[in-house]
């Protein structure tokens, strides 16, 4: 892949499309594709096909995916099982027809079994059952990796499954009813530290921008007395987590790989499949007290045990990518610091 290639990004406005676009800017690619949903519907296939015969890109990153954290799973299961598949089965199969070159395909973590053993190995996929508030979606993204491979074992296809840990970082979603526990954690921080300095029409502002906050959390915040932050669970579980900015990295230097050290990943058993994440593991615990320190609230946090919290442990062996030559350079405090900093600048206008 050069600067000239005709790369398609799939999903480039989402947390990981647009870190792909701005680390593909950096590298100097003027010949990038991009289509916004109201151009491009991923999920019907007369379009997409329609799309890669007339564009013809020669590099993909299929970032494009519906994404939740454990809320968004549980209630809207269906959708996640059905557009994600629907998704990558029509680009994926295109890129073959109008023989792509290379294919990334971006999944996640959750395509582990729930009680795999730490740190999670890419020969660990399909060794045990998958944790059941995520499942359709997990699901979905396993679909895809075994797409990746049956078209690269039939067709002699180049296509890579990327699989990357807990993201965060710029343009990430802060919907308190759908969002991911670290851009949760931030917008709950930052929305009680502007109730509990009276800062009422400064929430306003931010509901606007990032959605509506649910009853309940409304009714914490603006109680008499302390605020109090509600966290999900026990805050015991462990997570890993990943700046996006190392993610679209490590992707496009998997991307440019020269052939001798780009075929044996697509021929790799069980699957296509490379880990990508930061390995190092945090408690949310541990986590929500740092984020509320970089968010400057002073109040308490309550952690409701009545909720789920999902899989115990999640942390990836990223030696396959590290013995490649890569590793991520964006420590947990710096990551969520400059992410806070991009929140606030989107908020202050």
């Amino acid at each position: 892949m050069d600067k000239n290639s005709k790369i398609y990004i799939a999903g480039h406005t989402g947390l990981v499309g647009s870190a792909l676009v701005r680390r593909l800017e950096k590298e100097g690619c003027s010949n990038m594709i991009l289509r916004r949903h109201s151009e491009l519907d991923l999920e019907r296939q007369s379009e997409v096909e329609d799309f890669f015969e007339k564009e013809r890109p020669e590099y993909i990153f299929l970032a494009a995916a519906k994404v939740g954290g454990i809320h968004a799973n549980s209630a809207y299961s269906a959708e996640f099982i059905y557009r994600n598949l629907a998704i990558q089965n029509n680009v994926i199969h295109s890129a073959w027809k109008t023989n792509v070159k290379r294919l990334i395909f971006l999944g996640s973590s959750c395509i582990y079994p729930r009680d795999c053993p730490q740190p999670m190995k890419e020969e660990h996929l399909l060794t045990g059952p998958l944790e059941a508030t995520n499942e359709p979606y997990a699901i979905s993204k396993i679909a895809g990796i075994k797409m990746c491979e049956a078209y690269n074992r039939q067709h002699g296809t180049s296509f890579l499954a990327a699989m990357p840990t807990n993201l965060y970082g710029p343009n990430d979603n802060y919907d308190l009813e759908n969002s991911h526990v670290l851009p949760a954690l931030i917008r709950k921080f930052h929305l009680a530290r502007l109730a509990s300095s009276g800062k009422r029409e400064k929430i306003e502002i931010d509901e606007k921008l990032f959605g509506p906050v649910p009853p309940a959390f409304k009714e914490a915040i603006d109680s008499p007395g302390e605020t109090v932050v509600t966290i999900w669970g026990t805050g015991k579980p462990f997570r890993e987590f990943l700046h996006v900015d190392d993610l679209a990295d490590a992707c496009v230097f998997l991307m440019s790989l020269e052939q001798r050290l780009f075929i044996p990943i697509v021929t790799s058993v069980p699957a296509p499949l490379v880990n990508i994440g930061f390995g190092k593991e945090i408690s949310i615990k541990d986590l929500a007290e740092l984020v509320r320190k970089i968010v400057g609230f002073e109040g308490r946090m309550f952690f409701d045990s009545s909720k789920p919290d999902g899989t115990p442990r999640k942390l990836l062996d990223i030696s396959r990518i590290i013995a490649l030559g890569w590793q991520p350079s964006i420590s947990l405090s710096e990551g969520i610091r400059s992410t806070y900093e991009f929140y606030l600048k989107k908020s202050e206008g």
